[in-house]
């Protein structure tokens, strides 16, 4: 099937439609309050505008938006109300952003996330984006951000940050006029510190983004990619295929999860050797050939394609588990998880907290009897990838590289309710963690 569609669009800058700044359409707001991650991964949030009430920005942002050097944002626009197709488009539009930004001559200047969002919080309001520091303040770093957005028809907006020796800060921005190039918008803005939002501003976004409710949330973001991915119409074929509620048949069913050389594989086998089960696995063989085009998109295309995998997954349990047990690597939860950890910028502390409505299953899912998350520790883990030389996906290879994401990953496993985890230590012996996997099974699916 792969081998009959077309060759996918490369991702340029200005290839992405939209309108053209300074032309039909007007220029968006600016939202009135950022999120900086810092090192360390901590937020520092700050607004905008002479309006706004506050103090002096907090000292660690200022370090880094006012001098010695100079500091640019880069927000991707995204319209109020814009439907799945604008945000599929602003996501890939930031990522082609971070590959040019680490590019020469603009690699040499420090790169943080940034997020901006008006301070009412809600979903849809959110621009993802870039703070980029030249410690050197060279004028050759923005002519060369001239350049790449000058690409780009729709955006990424750029604001330019000054401050003095006394850590007051302010931004000005930039605007690219047909026939006139790149000017100044409008006066210089203040910049003041903010408080942080009871929730972080990309909680609301994520049912839209990468936690999707039901599967027509997941579907709509394939079929608006289907110009650019023909592979994303072989997926929702198969997807179409499946009943809209699978039925879980009399036979119990038990996925297992767990990040990567945590022995789940290994777990799979011999449980479902031990159970005479039928032993399945998210993603599915059907679509595992597209993985890889998949991997190398934005989470909102990722996770889309992972999610409908677990609607096809639930096909297939439903027809299995009317004739025996059924165990399956991976289903819902991994899916889930990897998407919050990857969206919600900064520590823990960052993440939606306990009985969030993020953590519950999909209500058109089909829903198993059990999860099992087996854990162990990080250093076993690292001695484990290393024996077996293991090729990884850009999120596992985030896992070994980012202790703070990987904590994010386990902390949203233990979250999840409807049905929770089962924590499971698998650090003893093949034969200890079996026995202590088919004793959980036993307690709680008789």
């Amino acid at each position: 099937m792969a081998s009959a569609l077309r060759p996918r669009s490369p991702l340029l800058l200005g290839r992405l439609p939209g309108p053209r700044r300074g032309a039909c359409a007007p220029a968006m707001a600016p939202p009135r309050r950022f999120a900086l991650e810092l090192p360390g991964c901590t937020l520092a949030h700050f607004a905008v505008g002479a309006d706004a009430p506050g103090a002096l920005p907090d000292p660690r942002a200022a370090a880094l938006l006012g001098p010695p050097g100079r500091s640019y944002s880069l927000c991707v626009p995204l319209a109020p109300g814009g439907d799945c197709a604008a945000r599929v488009r602003a996501a890939r539009l930031h990522q082609r952003l971070l590959h040019q930004l680490r590019r020469d001559p603009l690699q040499r200047c420090e790169l943080s996330p940034l997020l901006c969002y008006g301070p009412g919080g809600g979903a849809g309001g959110v621009q993802h984006g870039f703070l980029l520091h030249d410690p050197s303040d060279s004028p050759d770093t923005r002519r060369a951000l001239f350049s790449l957005l000058g690409e780009s028809p729709e955006g990424p907006r750029l604001g330019e940050f000054v401050g003095d020796a006394r850590r007051q800060v302010w931004q000005h921005l930039w605007e690219l006029r047909d026939g006139a190039g790149w000017r100044q918008v409008g006066p210089r803005e203040r910049v003041v510190s903010a408080p942080e939002p009871a929730l972080h501003p990309v909680v609301p976004d994520l049912p839209s983004s990468g936690v999707f409710p039901h599967r027509e949330a997941a579907r709509a973001v394939l079929e608006a990619c289907i110009p650019f991915i023909p592979e994303a119409q072989a997926v929702l074929d198969l997807v179409d295929q499946c009943p809209e509620q699978a039925q879980r048949g009399k036979f119990p069913v038990i996925a297992i999860e767990g990040l990567d050389a945590t022995g789940k594989t290994t777990v799979t086998r011999s449980v479902s050797d031990s159970l005479k089960a039928v032993l399945l696995k998210s993603p599915p063989a059907c679509i595992s050939q597209w993985r890889k085009i998949f991997d190398d998109e934005p989470t909102i295309i990722r996770r889309a394609f992972y999610s409908l995998g677990n609607y096809i997954v639930a096909s297939e349990i439903a027809k299995e588990s009317t004739k025996s047990p059924v165990i399956v690597d991976r289903y819902w939860h991994s899916t889930a998880t990897y998407a919050i950890a990857t969206e919600v910028t900064g520590g823990l502390q960052h993440l939606p907290p306990a009985h969030h409505p993020i953590y519950q299953w999909p209500r058109d899912l089909l829903k198993p009897d059990l999860v099992l998350l087996l854990t162990v520790s990080p250093e076993e883990r690292m001695r484990r990838i290393e024996r077996r030389g293991m090729e990884r996906t850009r999120e596992e290879a985030e896992l070994e590289a980012n202790s703070i994401f990987r904590q994010k990953v386990e902390v949203s496993y233990q979250r999840m309710e409807n049905p929770c985890c089962h924590v499971v230590d698998a650090s003893p012996s093949r034969e200890k963690v079996l026995q202590m996997v088919l004793s959980v099974i036993q307690n709680n699916c008789n």
